[in-house]
């Protein structure tokens, strides 16, 4: 069952979230169903019920979505949200094993801090000749590049090489450097 994920701005202009998910491990009669939620840009807050069944998770996902309309809280398009790209400088056209480990391990520490915090999604990663960009869909970009410089250090990833563009859904090619300032040359995905 997909993550159901939503947002909304509070009376002070923060963007909240709210996300839920069934998950089911292949051939257990039960599984555990998770709400996610907190201020976009902050650890959020978890809750979660086990020994779960398939039924009672759909009814749970039901009941969620309800309480989200309610509550004022609705899934934001993609067109409404911005890119993100943490970039790094590769010693070689073609990338390397080990900038294959540096992709891999970048991914998975971005996938789950910005996960928790509601700062987006990796959606793809690529080389491109002597560059790896890692496409992130986010809603609010600039704490999303705070994030990214936070987690790369955190991980233990090469940051010295790291470049991080922001650029509007429906053209990810006019992309912008935004770390480290002020940039060097233009922002270039390719």
């Amino acid at each position: 069952m997909p993550i159901q994920r939503t947002y909304r701005r509070d009376d002070d202009g923060v963007l909240q979230f709210r996300e839920a998910w069934f998950e089911q491990a292949d051939g257990e009669p039960t599984g555990q169903f998770v709400v996610n939620h907190g201020t976009v840009g902050h650890q959020s807050t978890t809750q979660q019920a086990v020994d779960v069944d398939a039924e009672k998770g759909t009814a749970l996902m039901e009941a969620f979505a309800q309480q989200c309309s309610e509550d004022g809280y609705a899934e934001l398009a993609d067109s409404d949200q911005s890119w993100v790209i943490a970039q790094y400088a590769l010693k070689s056209a073609a990338g390397t094993q080990r900038d294959e480990y540096l992709r891999d391990k970048a991914v998975e520490a971005l996938r789950g801090h910005l996960a928790w915090r509601g700062l987006g999604t990796v959606e793809s990663s690529d080389f491109a000749p002597r560059k790896l960009n890692i496409r992130i869909l986010s809603p609010e970009p600039s704490k999303a590049v705070s994030a990214i410089t936070v987690c790369i250090r955190q991980a233990k990833l090469d940051f010295t090489k790291l470049s991080i563009g922001v650029a509007p859904y429906e053209d990810p090619d006019a992309a912008k450097q935004k770390y480290p300032m002020p940039p060097k040359g233009p922002f270039s995905l390719s």
